[in-house]
C-alpha cells in the first residue's frame, strides 16, 4: 500500500468515525412542556443562550456572570424559568462554570452524550428540554457529584425577589 493510499483511507475512517459519533448522539425527539419553534427560541433567547439550550453548545470557562454569584436565590432555566437549582447547592470547583452537587429533584433530566469522541451524562432543563450542562462523579460530599452549568443556560432570582408561598 502506497502512501496516498494510507492517506485516503486514513480520511476516510476519520470521516466515518465523526459521522457515526454525530448519529450515536442524535436524541430522538421528545415532548416538552414548553416546545417552540426554533424561530420562536431565536426570537425569545438571546444568541448564546440559543447556541448553548438548543444546539447543545458550551460557553467559554470563567466567562458567566453566574460564576461569581453568591447571593441566595435560585437558578432558572433561562429558556422557560423553570428553578434547576438553589444557590445552597453551589459551589466553587475551579472550573469556570457554576457547578452544584445537586439539581432541585424532579426539574432537569439527563442523557447520555457521546460527542466529542467521550461519554458524558448531559443535564437539559425537564420542561422545555434546554442544554444547561453535564454532570461528572468528582463532586464534593455529600454527592460526589459536579453539576457543571452553563451560566448563560440559566438566570438568577435572588431570596428577596422570589414570590412568598402562601
Amino acid at each position: 500500500m502506497n502512501r496516498r493510499n494510507i492517506m485516503i483511507a486514513g480520511a476516510g475512517l476519520f470521516a466515518g468515525l465523526a459521522t457515526r459519533a454525530q448519529f450515536a448522539n442524535a436524541k430522538p425527539a421528545r415532548k416538552f412542556e414548553v416546545a417552540y419553534s426554533d424561530a420562536e427560541w431565536k426570537r425569545r433567547l438571546t444568541a448564546r443562550q440559543y447556541y448553548i439550550l438548543r444546539e447543545q453548545g458550551t460557553e467559554r470557562p470563567f466567562t458567566s456572570a453566574l460564576l461569581k454569584e453568591k447571593r441566595v436565590g435560585l437558578y432558572t432555566c433561562a429558556g422557560c424559568a423553570l428553578p434547576v437549582y438553589r444557590s445552597s447547592d453551589k459551589f466553587d470547583s475551579g472550573t469556570g462554570w457554576p457547578s452544584f452537587v445537586r439539581a432541585i429533584k424532579g426539574n432537569v433530566g439527563t442523557s447520555v452524550d457521546r460527542s466529542w469522541f467521550s461519554v458524558r451524562t448531559e443535564v437539559h432543563c425537564r420542561r422545555c428540554g434546554g442544554h444547561l450542562g453535564h454532570v461528572f462523579d468528582d463532586g464534593p460530599p455529600p454527592t460526589g457529584r459536579r453539576h457543571c452549568i452553563n451560566g448563560d443556560a440559566m438566570d438568577f432570582v435572588p431570596a428577596k425577589r422570589m414570590p412568598k408561598a402562601s
